[in-house]
């Protein structure tokens, strides 16, 4: 355990750049106990603080700015494999695109707050073409605000660090233990909770091509749009109800409670569609379901959008 602390001492500055670089990118990595420990270690001097602070900005901003240009190139498919990587449950798009697209670019300034919302916002700051420069800004200062604040703590609370880096010094090889024990125990416990999640979801699904099917046989089910209106600006399934997640309890479908109903969104295991379907399920409505791959399955099958 010694040896490890020796390398914070040491090799502060590379940890720390490394471990928020791996932490934006997406790996199930936790990087605030690290600017805690560091900006401790850092407190009694002013110049290794701002240097602390200078270097996790810097490795944040490489990670955010190679998700923009992500996004910028590939779209929303950047956003749908981050979903599909992260322990974070699949809503994580759909959230970020209400809080993004309510607040626009200040929103990065509290991205790294929400847990599962810096590389995603990032992506769909590149997919909805946010200026460069007005990206760089918030981003920068939104690192800037998460840092710093870990930085302070770790200087604020210093005494009690130091006391309990003590502790684990003495306590050897059974110290490490701990903290790769908590750290286990974090991406378990996210691993679980995104298991139950995606179990919740299980129920049955429409193809586009089924869906496609039934409008040509001219069998009009009602048709559901759950995404966000920062998505939905860009077309919806031709004679689909408009609608979000955050208006679904004060929502109304004008269709007979036997009609069929199909629910779509734009986010990966149609999450949101399923959450809505069942909703709909307990509301009466006897035949509900999600469509499978969304209004991405739909375009990508060549069939027309309405704007």
């Amino acid at each position: 355990m010694s040896y490890l602390l020796q390398l914070i001492e040491q090799y502060g500055l590379i940890i720390v750049f490394l471990n928020v670089l791996l932490s934006q990118l997406g790996v199930p990595v936790p990087a605030y106990p690290t600017l805690i420990i560091t900006g401790a270690l850092a407190s009694g001097s002013q110049q290794s603080a701002a240097v602390l602070l200078l270097t996790a900005v810097v490795a944040a901003l490489i990670a955010d700015y190679g998700w923009y240009l992500a996004g910028k190139r590939y779209g929303r498919k950047v956003m749908g494999m981050l979903c599909r990587v992260s322990l974070s449950p699949d809503s994580c798009v759909r959230q970020t695109e209400a809080i993004y697209g309510k607040w626009g670019a200040p929103s990065l300034l509290i991205a790294k707050f929400i847990p599962g919302f810096a590389s995603i916002a990032s992506a769909l700051a590149g997919t909805i073409g946010t200026r460069r420069t007005t990206f760089v800004l918030f981003d920068g200062l939104g690192a800037t605000l998460w840092a710093g604040l870990a930085i302070f703590l770790g200087s604020r609370f210093s005494t009690a660090i130091d006391q309990l880096l003590l502790i684990l010094e003495e306590l050897g090889e059974s110290g490490l233990i701990v903290i790769v024990a908590a750290i286990g125990i974090f991406v378990i416990g996210k691993w679980w909770q995104r298991k139950r999640f995606m179990r919740s979801l299980s129920m049955a699904r429409i193809s586009v091509a089924e869906l496609d099917q039934l409008l040509q046989q001219g069998i009009k089910p009602a048709i559901v749009d759950v995404r966000s209106p920062v998505a939905q600006k860009n077309g919806w399934i031709p004679g689909a109800v408009v609608t979000t997640m955050q208006q679904i309890n004060t929502f109304t479908l004008d269709a007979p409670t036997d009609q069929e109903v199909i629910v779509y969104c734009a986010c990966p295991n149609e999450a949101s569609a399923a959450i809505v379907a069942k909703l709909l399920m307990q509301r009466g409505y006897k035949k509900v379901r999600p469509l499978t791959g969304g209004i991405d399955a739909w375009v990508a099958a060549g069939y027309n959008v309405e704007t």
